[in-house]
């Protein structure tokens, strides 16, 4: 089965998720108010894509999907759990720089959004790791 990358990114109404460049031969979209709705919006329209193309008689060629957050949406979506200066510490990254990246005021290099990304992996590990008594 073929994995998709789905890139969710801020909107003018909200959020919204497309596919990657690929060879298939149809293409979706999701938005919404959330990432959450937007996500959901977009397992819909795949979902009435393969029943489109089963009410046609066409085949439907099935895929694996992953949503990717842009830097800017992801701070969006953890800034009102973690502060900024709580995702600093988790990435490394500077409190005032992420900022100007969840504003839309700057753009993280590669080498930047490879140490968020692996921050947030790494405490992600952490906190599975964690067992309460």
């Amino acid at each position: 089965m073929k994995k998709v990358k789905i890139f969710i990114e801020p909107s003018q109404y909200g959020y919204s998720a497309y596919m990657e460049d690929n060879d298939l031969d149809y293409g979706l979209i999701g938005e919404g108010q959330t990432i959450e709705e937007t996500m959901h919006d977009f397992d819909l329209s795949y979902d009435g894509m393969r029943e489109y193309y089963k009410e046609i008689g066409k085949p439907f060629e099935e895929i694996e999907y992953e949503f990717f957050y842009d830097t800017e949406s992801f701070l969006a979506a953890y800034g009102k759990t973690f502060s900024l200066a709580g995702l600093s510490i988790i990435t490394g990254v500077n409190q005032a720089q992420l900022g100007h990246y969840l504003h839309g005021r700057r753009k993280p290099t590669r080498k930047t959004i490879d140490k968020i990304q692996k921050g947030v992996e790494r405490f992600a590990r952490e906190l599975t790791a964690v067992r309460f008594a």
